[in-house]
């Protein structure tokens, strides 16, 4: 799935918790997962730090884009 990077990490950032980065990836199993578990906590810590590894180690595209495999 192509995504837009710079959407992706902020929405991973600001909304992670409630597994709305994993929706916008097309990762509907691990946005479930996310969104079933908000209310511990952990789903919000796993986003922060996936946001961190997505801006420094994902590559964009010259349009911004980076890509996930598809599940």
């Amino acid at each position: 799935m192509k995504v837009n990077k710079a959407i992706y990490v902020n929405v991973a950032l600001f909304l992670g918790g409630l597994g709305i980065h994993k929706f916008y990836a097309d990762k509907f199993g691990q946005g479930l997962f996310h969104l079933l578990f908000f209310w511990t906590g952990i789903p919000t810590i796993i986003s922060i730090i996936h946001a961190i590894f997505v801006i420094f180690t994902k590559k964009a595209d010259r349009d911004g884009y980076i890509i996930f495999p598809k599940n």
